[in-house]
């Protein structure tokens, strides 16, 4: 099969399960890091026609990242294009297996049932309030029905937005330090937060810097990402318990 994959978190998936299957790939797959593709653009702003060059049997999509009129002409010109759904992460397993085992044809890889495994044994922390941002210059934070709020909820964590009406809704920043919030859980994307930036507009909370992959690809990190997210957590916990 070719197959091109306008998705980082698939992409990976793919790479990870069957090595060479990949023939295009977006700008944004950075997993695995040695991944020797064809880059074809953006998630959302993909080269069409630079696609259908690489005569893929096979296109993998996701309703969120990318844009409905790229994969309208893709169909258009007689390309199958498989679109996955991901709002939390039973769904996320239920797609991997569909992208891999019915649209790859490949075999159930073994870090799926791992990944599946590492999950089901988590510990949930003592109930830890957090805010989310995912973005500054406007703040966006995670809101409701959304991947990471629904890892975060499995490990204890209660967003303090996940009943808003928006996924991602803008919050003004006093809005967010007058929340209630226990910590402020910073991933580095899609905004790259770090310890010179994000923290210091929080002052008193704990902050959580996490890997973005960790929080929000659904793929082979998925392994590690329970013990590295728990891990993260428990130590604001323990500060936010001293702050108190």
């Amino acid at each position: 099969m070719r197959v091109v994959s306008l998705v980082p978190s698939l992409t990976e998936a793919i790479a990870v399960t069957a090595p060479g299957l990949l023939v295009g790939v977006t700008d944004w797959c950075s997993r695995p890091p040695a991944l020797d593709a064809r880059r074809i653009g953006g998630t959302k702003n993909p080269d069409v026609a630079a696609v259908l060059g690489l005569r893929p049997d096979l296109v993998i999509a996701n309703e969120e990242e990318n844009r409905e009129p790229d994969l309208t002409a893709l169909r258009d010109a007689g390309v199958q294009v498989l679109v996955t759904e991901v709002r939390g992460l039973d769904q996320a397993f239920r797609e991997l297996e569909r992208v891999l085992v019915t649209g790859c044809s490949l075999a159930r890889p073994r870090w799926l049932d791992e990944a599946e495994e590492a999950w089901a044994a988590v510990e949930p922390l003592p109930r830890l309030r957090v805010v989310v941002p995912v973005w500054r210059r406007p703040w966006m934070v995670l809101g409701r029905d959304t991947f990471a709020g629904d890892l975060l909820a499995r490990l204890g964590v209660v967003n303090v937005y996940a009943g808003h009406a928006q996924r991602y809704p803008r919050i003004p920043l006093d809005e967010l330090r007058a929340s209630g919030a226990q910590a402020v859980v910073l991933p580095d994307e899609p905004y790259r937060f770090t310890a010179d930036d994000g923290p210091e507009a929080f002052p008193g909370l704990p902050a959580v810097l996490v890997d973005g992959r960790y929080l929000t690809w659904y793929g082979p990190s998925l392994v590690k990402a329970p013990q590295a997210l728990s891990a993260a957590l428990r130590a604001a916990l323990g500060a936010a318990g001293r702050a108190g």
